[in-house]
């Protein structure tokens, strides 16, 4: 099988949570992993939105899910869901223990009500 454009399989994740969100104190709901370099974005329903941010700026237009026990795929230039894909470089999400929403510690009490 051919690996699709715009996915590595080789590449291992940027790390555990949003490289942006870390750099800036901020907090996600759900993780995206690019699937061509492997950065760790935050999701569309996290306040910040750095995985699409990533998409905008990088020009990669796939990412996987970076949750426990999910395998799917999104392509932000078709808009096109993949429930499966190519095995990707371990590890192929957060730590099972990492909260959602995370990061322990920095995620708001009111959290629920500032998400759009």
């Amino acid at each position: 099988m051919t690996t699709p454009a715009g996915i590595d399989p080789g590449v291992p994740p940027s790390g555990t949570g949003c490289v942006e969100c870390g750099e800036v104190g901020g907090w996600w709901l759900h993780l995206r992993r690019c699937a061509q370099c492997g950065h760790i974005g935050c999701c569309d329903s996290s306040p910040a939105k750095h995985a699409t941010a990533h998409y905008r700026s990088a020009g990669h237009p796939i990412v996987r899910s970076f949750e426990p026990g999910e395998s799917w795929f999104w392509n932000y230039e078709t808009s096109e869901l993949y429930e499966s894909g190519p095995e990707l470089a371990p590890p192929v999400s957060r730590p099972p223990d990492q909260p959602t929403p995370g990061p322990a510690g920095r995620v708001p009490a009111n959290w629920a009500d500032t998400l759009s």
